[in-house]
């Protein structure tokens, strides 16, 4: 498990729109443009491995800048295909807040990042002693039917507190600023309310233009 310490204060980030990486999750990536193709490649000559996923922002008068908060993946999954893509999978280690870009020779975006007051990420799984997962689920299901989306229901009932609500947070079609907001919530106890706050407006109606 990495520490503090072990944070490099420079890391590549992938700036992609809806694209939610949470502490202690897994997110699969499919790599093809040739920019994001060398990220990688330099990303596997060092220590950490460790990528940055961001949320980029569109601006009023439409000009493109990233959040504020990212959070950094491990590079722990590879395999390459034969036409030169790459599949990865970057496994969560612990949010950022963005500092400055870093003007330089990549063709891809590096920034320097500070770690501070995300502690709580690298430390053990969280847990929600006020979490209702029958009560959740049913509302959970009156979405999934709404949306005529599918799950292995059994799967969701035996799994970890963290694991439901961070792969539920990471998966589900969520607007890209819902997904901020899930990634900023201080606590797994804060995502879950949030989280549930979506699903609700969802229901009610307020989500047809929200949701993809």
């Amino acid at each position: 498990m990495m520490k503090q310490g072990d944070l490099p204060d420079t890391i590549p980030l992938f700036p992609l729109p809806g694209a939610l990486l949470l502490p202690r999750a897994r997110l699969p990536l499919h790599i093809f443009e040739p920019r994001y193709l060398q990220m990688i490649e330099d990303c596997m000559k060092t220590k950490t491995r460790l990528i940055g996923m961001i949320q980029p922002l569109k601006g009023p008068e439409g000009q493109s800048h990233l959040n504020a908060i990212g959070c950094a993946g491990r590079l722990t999954g590879f395999s390459e295909t034969e036409d030169g893509r790459y599949m990865i999978t970057l496994s969560g280690i612990s949010r950022f807040r963005l500092r400055r870009q870093i003007e330089g020779f990549t063709p891809y975006i590096r920034a320097e990042v500070s770690w501070d007051g995300f502690e709580r990420d690298l430390g053990p799984v969280e847990h929600d002693t006020a979490f209702n997962r029958d009560q959740f689920l049913d509302l959970l299901s009156k979405f999934f039917h709404a949306q005529g989306l599918d799950t292995d229901w059994e799967t969701l009932k035996d799994a970890d507190d963290e694991l439901l609500i961070n792969s539920l947070g990471m998966l589900l079609p969520l607007e890209p600023e819902d997904k901020q907001a899930l990634l900023e919530a201080p606590c797994l106890a804060t995502r879950r309310e949030t989280l549930v706050t979506l699903i609700e407006y969802a229901l009610h109606g307020g989500g047809e233009e929200r949701l993809q």
